[in-house]
């Protein structure tokens, strides 16, 4: 520089975040995150994805307005929904006969709606926001549980890609069975919030109590054994309901039930697509000699079927065949009848008949069953049956174990996600069901129609499953588990709505921790 010049400030070479907040591209980019977050949805090595994309989304969040800070949440939360659902344009396209643009549109609809919940939570936060890190971190945690709890909860709930999920296999799995997903959700958030205001201190954390946290504690105890068979039936969707190919697919259903030698065989929900009253006259003598296979006992089949007529409605529904309780003369001797309906797929929420009239889907309307119904007993193991997306609903299934003694020593899944073809559904289902397990530290079997059937031990590993869109059985043993752990205890004795409780006492820390900041900071020198 030459005499006299004045020097000027040097330009950063990267923006800073307030500048990236306002940019016109932020919301762009961060819907770009949010999509790209549901990768670790699937493959749940990449748990450390969500905690960076999320921790992204709190620092643009320090640096604007409410208004801004819902639109931002929202791109985000849109994008992450629709990434994570994007398979459901496949059942309403390709098997309900929706048009392509209205079922993307359908799609697209509902991932903008549910993503509102997000929305104002990230407006909550930042009109909330200023407190310092850690007590903005939890405010944080706080205003993003209740957004999940909200969209798992309301309206029948749709949790399908909650964050808890994204850490099976990371180092927040620990405290599954102390707080199940929507606990598993909140660290999250409180980490990412922290990562955001605080990095290198809330990173090195992370990476101290990171080996401490991988051990899973065990809170129950073995229980005897059980050798099964999991049918896959392979099935296309499209075929499932056809009377003129029903025929063949149901004969080797049954031939496969009727030749198992474990002590419990399970075929897929409705692998019985018709009532069973109508079986013989699909395969003649063929539901006659099913009863007749299991009355001799002590084997024993848990089997999909839709039970009801006309005059009383259906449901969607699991028979049990043999096992410990008589049952009356030519009849199954247990039932179990689908509680969480899956909307449009098997119940009509109010306005809309006219949007399920315009798709071909059978048997869409259930009658639905009751929240806690009683295990099925097998050579002194108690089953507890859920059917399809029910294994998505911890608190739910959590109500069963409210008392030790009848809880069930072994969850069993039974679903048919062929609905949704050859999709990313597959993989999310089965991590669903292994946090389960992780949650009530139960063993889970899944007998699927086109995948993943699959065996689930208490600690959420899957120790045996078979190829997706084969057909197939995997034989196997499972060990049945007893005792509770922390959350089926506090969770069995709170209504579903009891989780509520997580982001109210996340949200009272928080106003705990500023009041007593605000008290102890000394007070600024007057002028």
């Amino acid at each position: 520089r030459g005499p006299g010049s004045i020097a000027q400030p040097a330009q950063p070479v990267v923006p800073s975040v307030a500048t990236l907040a306002a940019h016109p591209a932020a919301p762009l980019l961060l819907a770009l995150l949010g999509a790209v977050q549901t990768l670790a949805l699937v493959h749940t090595q990449a748990w450390a994805l969500p905690i960076l994309t999320a921790a992204v989304l709190v620092a643009c969040l320090r640096h604007v307005a409410p208004g801004r800070g819902a639109w931002l949440g929202w791109c985000y939360g849109t994008a992450w929904i629709a990434a994570a659902t994007w398979w459901m344009f496949i059942s309403m396209h390709r098997y309900g006969g929706l048009p392509a643009p209205l079922a993307a549109l359908a799609v697209a609809a509902l991932a903008a709606a549910l993503s509102l919940y997000l929305a104002l939570a990230c407006a909550a936060f930042v009109r909330w926001r200023g407190n310092g890190p850690w007590v903005d971190a939890l405010a944080f945690a706080a205003w993003w549980t209740a957004a999940e709890l909200a969209r798992g909860l309301l309206f029948t709930g749709f949790p399908w890609g909650a964050s808890g999920y994204t850490q099976l296999d990371g180092p927040l799995a620990w405290a599954a069975p102390w707080v199940g997903v929507y606990g598993i959700g909140a660290m999250l958030a409180f980490i990412a919030a922290a990562l955001a205001a605080v990095r290198w201190q809330a990173l090195l954390a992370l990476v101290l109590f990171a080996p401490a946290m991988l051990a899973v504690p065990e809170f129950t105890r073995p229980a005897g054994t059980l050798k099964v068979r999991l049918l896959q039936t392979n099935i296309a969707q499209d075929e499932k309901f056809r009377i003129d190919r029903m025929p063949v697919s149901l004969a080797h259903a049954i031939e496969q039930l009727l030749a198992s030698p474990a002590d419990l065989v399970v075929g897929p929900e409705t692998v019985v697509p018709v009532l069973p009253h109508q079986v013989d006259a699909v395969v003649p003598g063929a539901w006659d000699a099913l009863l007749q296979r299991f009355a001799r006992g002590p084997q024993a089949a848990l089997v999909g079927a839709p039970l009801g007529s006309e005059a009383e409605g259906y449901t969607n529904s699991v028979l049990g065949l043999g096992g410990e309780r008589p049952a009356p003369h030519g009849q199954p001797g247990y039932r179990y009848d689908k509680h969480h309906l899956v909307p449009f797929g098997e119940f009509i929420p109010p306005g809309f008949r006219w949007f399920t009239q315009m798709m071909n889907i059978p048997l869409g309307d259930f009658n639905r069953g009751a929240r806690v119904q009683p295990s099925f007993a097998v050579q002194g193991q108690r089953l507890g049956p859920n059917i399809c997306y029910e294994d998505l609903f911890g608190e739910e299934l959590a109500q069963r174990f409210a008392a030790a003694a009848t809880a069930p020593t072994v969850l069993v899944n039974l679903s048919n996600i062929g609905w949704f073809g050859d999709s990313i559904a597959v993989p999310q289902h089965l991590n669903i069901s292994r946090l389960r397990s992780l949650e009530l530290q139960r063993p889970m079997l899944r007998a699927t129609n086109t995948g993943a059937t699959a065996i689930i031990d208490h600690q959420g590993v899957v120790v045996a499953r078979l190829q997706p869109f084969t057909r197939g059985v995997l034989d196997g043993t499972v060990q049945g588990r007893e005792g509770l752990t922390p959350y089926a205890r506090w969770a069995s004795q709170l209504p579903p709505a009891g989780l509520w409780l997580l982001p109210l006492l996340l949200g009272g820390v928080a106003v705990l921790l500023q009041r007593f900041s605000r008290r102890s900071s000394p007070p600024s020198p007057r002028h």
